[in-house]
C-alpha cells in the first residue's frame, strides 16, 4: 500500500510549513524531491534545506530528474497532459525503486496543491496505474496569502469577488467584464502589459517570504516597466522566478 502525502510548503521557507505539514514529512518512509536541471537546482536544494532544519532524524531522500514537457507538440493542452502522464510514471518508479513494498511517500508542493498545482492530477493518473495508492494533502500558504500579507493589503474590496486567473488567460482572453480584482499566477510573460496601465494599480512580489523577497507596486502605467525590469534582473541572477500580482481595476473617477 502507497500512502501518497502531498504536502504544502508555501514558498520554500520553513517557517511556512504547518505543524501538520511537519508531521507529515517526519512520519515518511521516503521523500521524493524532484530536480528541474542546473539552472534550476536551488528548488530541490530549498526542500532539501527544508528536511534538513525541521526534521530529526531526516528519512529517506531520493532526488530524480523532472521529465520535461515536448515543445515539438503544438496543443498546449496536449503537451501538459503528456507531461503530466510521464511524470506519474516517474513518481511510480521512484517508489517502486526505493519502497518496493509500499509505505508513507511525501511529496513537497510549493503553495499549495490545490491552487494552480498539478500535483493532485499527477497522483490520480498514479492511482490508476497502481490501485493501492491512498492520497492525502496537506494544506499550505499560497502565493496568493504571501503577498497579500507582503503588501499589507486585503485581498478583496467591501462586497466585491475576486477572479485567480493564468499569465495565459489575461494573455488570450483580456481583462474579464465585471471583474474589479484579479490575482494572476504563472505569468513569464508580465501580460499585465497589454493592458491600459491608467486603468489599473498593480501589486507584483517575487520570492514571496523569502530573504530574496522583491515587492512593486502602484499605478500600472508607472510601474510596468519597471516591474519588467526588475523581473528579468532577478530572473537573470537566480536563475528561475517565482512571482505573482494582484491587479485591481481603479474606480471610475481615478481612471483619467
Amino acid at each position: 500500500m502507497i500512502d501518497l502525502f502531498l504536502v504544502g510548503i508555501g514558498m520554500g521557507n520553513p517557517d511556512h510549513l504547518t505543524a501538520q505539514a511537519v508531521g507529515a514529512l517526519q512520519s515518511a518512509d521516503l521523500i521524493l524531491i524532484p530536480e528541474k536541471g542546473d539552472e534550476k537546482s536551488d528548488l530541490a536544494d530549498l526542500r532539501t534545506v527544508i528536511c534538513e532544519k525541521l526534521l530529526s532524524p531526516v528519512p529517506k531522500i531520493a532526488r530524480f530528474r523532472l521529465p520535461v514537457r515536448d515543445p515539438k507538440e503544438s496543443s498546449y493542452l496536449k503537451r501538459v497532459t503528456d507531461w503530466h502522464e510521464k511524470i506519474a510514471l516517474q513518481w511510480r518508479d521512484e517508489i517502486l525503486k526505493n519502497r518496493p513494498n509500499g509505505g508513507r511517500i511525501a511529496l513537497m508542493i510549493w503553495g499549495d496543491p490545490s491552487l494552480y498545482d498539478s500535483s493532485l492530477r499527477i497522483a490520480n493518473r498514479l492511482i490508476a496505474e497502481e490501485q493501492h495508492v491512498k492520497i492525502n494533502v496537506v494544506p499550505g500558504l499560497t502565493s496568493v496569502q504571501l503577498l497579500t500579507a507582503a503588501h499589507k493589503i486585503p485581498l478583496n474590496t467591501l462586497a466585491e469577488p475576486v477572479m485567480i486567473m493564468t499569465g495565459r488567460n489575461l494573455r488570450d482572453g483580456g481583462w474579464p467584464d465585471a471583474v474589479k480584482t484579479a490575482v494572476i499566477m504563472l505569468d513569464g510573460d508580465c501580460s499585465f502589459d497589454q493592458l491600459d496601465g491608467k486603468d489599473f494599480t498593480i501589486w507584483w512580489g517575487a520570492f514571496l517570504g523569502m530573504p530574496e523577497q522583491i515587492l512593486a507596486a502602484g499605478p500600472l502605467h508607472k510601474c510596468c516597466e519597471e516591474i519588467k525590469s526588475i523581473r528579468a534582473n532577478a530572473r537573470a541572477q537566480h536563475g528561475w522566478i517565482m512571482d505573482s500580482y494582484l491587479l485591481r481595476k481603479n474606480p471610475d473617477e481615478l481612471q483619467n
